[in-house]
């Protein structure tokens, strides 16, 4: 099946046994072969997984050479939040994609991003009709919270990592997010990575392994 995102895409040896999929949401400017270097150290204890890391729709105005999710040419809150939106719709297309493909259930499937792919993440998790397996989160936010309670219907459990010295997305961010998820009853588990900036070190990739582990029961 040709995916509607360009994606790189990592299958088991056994390709006729996918049982679940993570999907691997790049950073702004960043791009899939960026993000699935996370698959390195994964691959291996996760069974029977396909891993998927799409590029975004659109070349990023900041770094042509890489992608975004959304613009942040514009600072302006409502055109953010509008274009973060559209970004949506591709990607429940994508996923639905996934899951015709690997017929696959929510159940079955894990979001998980850096920064920019962070926050797509947390939306999806909570505006799809089902819940998702689970979503892990690096260095991201919530877009708009007071848009997000409005259209959430879901309940996507969530692993949120952040580091305290992130100098692109507020560490604050992490701990708006808890109360934020905590206070529309959602399952979420927080870790402030300590002399941390923007990026995923070796301690939160290791975290976001075994809460997968965890929650895929393996």
């Amino acid at each position: 099946m040709t995916f509607s995102l360009n994606a790189k895409i990592i299958e088991p040896n056994n390709k006729e046994n996918i049982d679940n999929a993570i999907i691997l949401l790049h950073g702004y400017g960043g791009d899939g072969q960026d993000i699935s270097i996370l698959t390195l150290g994964w691959k291996r204890f996760l069974k029977n997984t396909v891993f998927l890391c799409p590029d975004a729709k659109e070349r990023c105005v900041v770094n042509p050479a890489g992608y975004q999710w959304f613009d942040l040419s514009n600072e302006d809150p409502k055109y953010i939040l509008e274009e973060s939106k559209k970004a949506e719709i591709i990607l429940l297309k994508f996923i639905g994609e996934v899951k015709k493909e690997y017929n696959l259930k929510n159940s079955k499937i894990i979001l998980s991003g850096f920064s920019q792919g962070c926050m797509m993440s947390i939306n999806l998790g909570l505006i799809s009709s089902e819940n998702y397996n689970c979503i892990v989160g690096f260095s991201g936010k919530i877009i708009d919270k007071i848009d997000l309670e409005k259209r959430k219907i879901s309940n996507t459990k969530m692993l949120l990592m952040h580091g305290d010295a992130d100098e692109i997305v507020p560490p604050s961010s992490l701990l708006e997010a808890k109360d934020f998820l905590i206070r529309n009853n959602v399952e979420v588990k927080t870790n402030m990575i300590k002399n941390c900036s923007h990026h995923i070190p070796v301690e939160a990739s290791s975290l976001a392994l075994n809460y997968i582990k965890n929650n895929l029961l393996l």
